[in-house]
């Protein structure tokens, strides 16, 4: 059974320095561990290291992406000089191991109509499958309007958005998340509960805003078990009668969005994600290199699912497959 992972992060040398001149102070939780962190030498080896470790994973292909938060933390000018670049890079590494990697393009959202530009270079050029975006630009959520040309340029694509959570804003942080001293205070707001709250409600806007109802075959992927929303569509219904969408919220996530474990080796999750939004609707991420799994975990953690082998192999690989053959190239 073939085995992709869709959320595998990597960084360049030329982006990494460029996040140390955005953050000397390395103030974002992610820049300490992304810019000079036990992660840094793996998220930049996109060659045998990474190779060694999807062969120890049970990972045959994995989906390369630029980690969060992307180019989105940068001036609008850097943004848009790096991409071009750091596309190529991942273009790259796919065509020297066209076998084991494939990849998502990454976006100068601080510049929307070159990120949008962009995406159609790098889907019907390079060959990429789309674009992870992390949850805000700047200090803009990125459901707002200015953004909307990239998920125009997307749906005319039929070119999936991987959104990622990005860390909130310090703000937010000070007020929520913190008081319990490092590395508590940090992990509070990103991987422990804090970004999955932003990524979640920020496709909540997405929603709530119109975007699918403007663009009904943009798909989105949301990681990390759909990051807490599919426990709680229940209750979310009660936007339902007075946000004016064509459609009940909870439709979307069965017709717009794409879930993946995140690294979140959960049977208990998975089988509520089943529940929730269909077998269909589900793929296969591992999180590297912020999760590593090993002696083969991946595949083992599907065959132990007490699913059947068609839902194991739509999981697996034929859920991508089959949005990947539907890109407009």
């Amino acid at each position: 059974m073939k085995i992709y992972g869709v959320e595998e992060h990597m960084a360049t040398t030329e982006v990494v320095r460029a996040w140390r001149r955005a953050d000397p102070g390395l103030i974002e939780p992610m820049m300490r561990w992304a810019v000079d962190g036990d992660v840094t030498p793996a998220l930049l080896d996109v060659d045998d290291g990474r190779l060694a470790a999807m062969d120890d994973a049970g990972i045959d292909v994995a989906v390369l992406s630029l980690t969060t938060p992307g180019l989105q933390n940068l001036p609008a000018a850097e943004a848009v000089a790096l991409q071009g670049p750091t596309n190529d890079a991942i273009a790259a590494a796919v065509h020297r191991h066209p076998d084991r990697f494939q990849g998502f393009a990454t976006l100068a959202t601080p510049s929307p109509p070159s990120a949008a530009a962009e995406l159609q270079r790098a889907v019907s050029e390079l060959g990429l499958h789309g674009a992870m975006i992390n949850a805000r630009s700047g200090e803009r959520s990125v459901d707002a309007p200015e953004f909307w040309d990239v998920y125009e340029a997307a749906e005319h694509l039929r070119a999936p958005i991987y959104l990622h959570p990005r860390a909130p804003l310090p703000t937010v942080n000070q007020t929520y998340y913190s008081g319990f001293g490092e590395p508590v205070d940090s992990l509070l707001a990103t991987g422990a509960i804090g970004w999955h709250y932003d990524a979640r409600l920020t496709l909540l806007r997405m929603i709530t805003a119109g975007l699918f109802d403007r663009f009904p075959h943009l798909q989105v992927v949301l990681g990390h078990w759909g990051e807490v929303v599919l426990f709680y569509l229940d209750r979310i219904s009660v936007l339902d009668p007075i946000t004016h969408l064509q459609r009940p919220v909870a439709e979307y996530f069965r017709t717009n969005v794409f879930i993946t474990p995140g690294g979140i080796s959960s049977h208990r999750y998975l089988r509520w994600s089943m529940e929730t939004v269909g077998v269909d609707r589900l793929m296969y991420a591992s999180d590297y290199p912020f999760n590593r799994e090993r002696d083969g975990s991946v595949p083992r953690f599907l065959a132990d699912a007490g699913i059947g082998d068609a839902e194991r192999e739509a999981i697996a690989a034929g859920t991508w497959e089959g949005l990947v053959a539907g890109i407009r190239r």
